[in-house]
């Protein structure tokens, strides 16, 4: 979802786009085999190193970089930011610091890297930037537009779908339903891409 809402971008040629919370680096070589300038970051060496070989059995260069979210790039300005961060709502605010739990766990709601990320990313945004997040409606929705729109970002939801949870939601559902972000046996999700104009 969030590569065909980044594809239909109209970017500036040779755009700086930066891929947060890269993963598998996906997001950054759909930019740069459309000719942009591909940045991607990632707190997993591992992550770093699978978007790099991704770009190279694709034929494009991407930068990656390790860090922590948008530490690696400080001072620096895009015309777009994607990222796939991890929203799922976890047992507790403890986030995992290595593992497999660290690509989706985040915090008791799901908004620990989310509200990060939108408090963080406006300010490496060039002119007429654009930001776009994907994650789960049970991480709230309405918070990640509220809080991009308190930071002066015109903001639409561009993508939805609905659909079963997940295994990992499913095996977490009794858990979200005692804190009331399900309903009692509600078992689907809205999976959204955010959108954030500067």
């Amino acid at each position: 979802m969030l590569a065909r809402a980044l594809a239909a971008e109209r970017l500036p040629p040779a755009a700086r786009v930066l891929d947060v919370c890269t993963g598998s680096g996906l997001l950054a070589v759909t930019a740069a085999l459309r000719g942009a300038q591909a940045t991607a970051v990632d707190v997993s060496r591992r992550a770093v190193w699978c978007a790099a070989v991704n770009a190279r059995l694709n034929g494009v260069r991407v930068r990656g970089v390790r860090g922590d979210l948008l530490a690696p790039v400080r001072g620096e300005r895009f015309d777009a930011i994607v990222s796939n961060p991890p929203y799922l709502p976890a047992d507790d605010d403890e986030l995992p610091t290595h593992g497999r739990r660290r690509a989706w766990d985040a915090g008791r709601d799901g908004r620990a890297i989310l509200d990060r990320l939108c408090a963080e990313a406006p300010a490496h945004l060039a002119p007429g930037g654009i930001l776009l997040l994907v994650h789960s409606s049970l991480s709230g929705t309405e918070a990640t537009v509220s809080a991009l729109n308190e930071r002066g970002l015109r903001t639409d939801i561009v993508a939805r779908h609905r659909g079963a949870l997940g295994p990992l939601l499913r095996a977490r559902a009794p858990l979200l339903e005692e804190r009331g972000i399900l309903r009692a046996g509600e078992r689907e999700e809205d999976v959204v891409v955010v959108r954030a104009a500067a």
